[in-house]
């Protein structure tokens, strides 16, 4: 095994379509085909379903495609570090992000700064807010976009950006699939997939409000960590799930979403940017400046 099927496996995970997947890679799809067949067989584990159509992640597989991400990150990380030379290393910005973060206000937050800073070194690291915060901490990141735990750190400044908003993410050929909007009680009865809490406090505690101020009890099929394992459960059709609207990009071949009416008790899922106190690095700095001047226009479509 080494970092290039990794990357191979990754890229099919994200696309889960091995058309679109080999020509991200530039490569014939049934050389990548060969690539993950070879990788499964090193491993001793089925990573993919694969139909003439469809392609989604098995169980282990979800939690492989999380796990070579983060291998991956840092590698490039590691690379584009030392190939820079170390002497440029206090021209880098680390960035940390949850998974909706780091799929919505990240990159637009980044097509305002880049300009302003063409050589700038941006590395952005994707993970839950509970492994972000001790890096942050330990210095190795420089800012990080998470959900706040009720009590952060002294030695961390931290600031309210937004409430991201969710949608309803059910089958492909769900009978709810049609509609353009839901409520709790459309789905009442339905199976659901719920976040796990030790990792995702607030999509966990968001869902069963929802239920809890409807005055009616989620039926459970499942707990699951990582957003790939939840769309991927989501698209086998073991249950519905409440996630960011920003994944409704993901498992688009198999998945829909659905606009979700939230009472006015719960307002979305909180986002917040932290950083140490005390740190006067001018790219920090300029990055917290365009979030609050154009905070408006960088959480709207969120």
């Amino acid at each position: 095994m080494d970092i290039n099927q990794l990357r191979c496996f990754v890229t099919v995970g994200k696309e889960l379509h091995f058309g679109r997947a080999a020509q991200r890679l530039e490569m014939m799809p049934a050389s990548l085909s060969r690539f993950i067949k070879i990788l499964e067989e090193d491993l001793g584990v089925r990573l993919l379903n694969r139909s003439t159509r469809n392609v989604s992640l098995t169980a282990e597989g979800a939690i492989f495609f999380d796990e070579a991400s983060k291998l991956i990150d840092q590698f490039d990380a590691l690379s584009r570090r030392f190939k820079s030379g170390l002497k440029d290393e206090r021209r880098t910005l680390r960035i940390g992000a949850i998974d909706s973060a780091a799929r919505g206000l990240v990159p637009a937050l980044l097509n305002l700064f880049v300009p302003l800073y063409p050589t700038s070194d941006i590395h952005i690291i994707e993970d839950k807010t509970i492994n972000l915060i001790p890096k942050l901490k330990s210095g190795w990141l420089d800012m990080i976009f998470i959900r706040a735990p009720q009590v952060m750190d002294a030695s961390l400044a931290i600031r309210f950006i937004t409430r991201e908003s969710c949608v309803l993410a059910v089958p492909l050929h769900h009978p709810l699939a049609s509609r353009s909007h839901v409520t709790v009680e459309d789905f009442q009865h339905e199976a659901m997939i719920i976040p796990d809490r030790r990792t995702r406090p607030h999509s966990h505690d968001l869902t069963m409000s929802l239920f809890k101020l409807a005055g009616l009890t989620p039926h459970i099929a499942q707990f699951a960590e990582e957003k790939q394992t939840i769309l991927s459960l989501v698209s086998a059709g073991l249950g519905l799930a409440v996630v960011p609207a920003s994944y409704r990009t993901m498992n688009s071949d198999s998945v829909s979403y659905i606009a979700l009416d939230l009472p006015e008790q719960i307002k979305g899922l909180p986002l917040s940017i932290a950083w140490q106190k005390g740190n006067e690095d001018d790219y920090l700095r300029e990055m917290l400046r365009l979030l609050n001047d154009n905070k408006r226009e960088l959480t709207d479509k969120l």
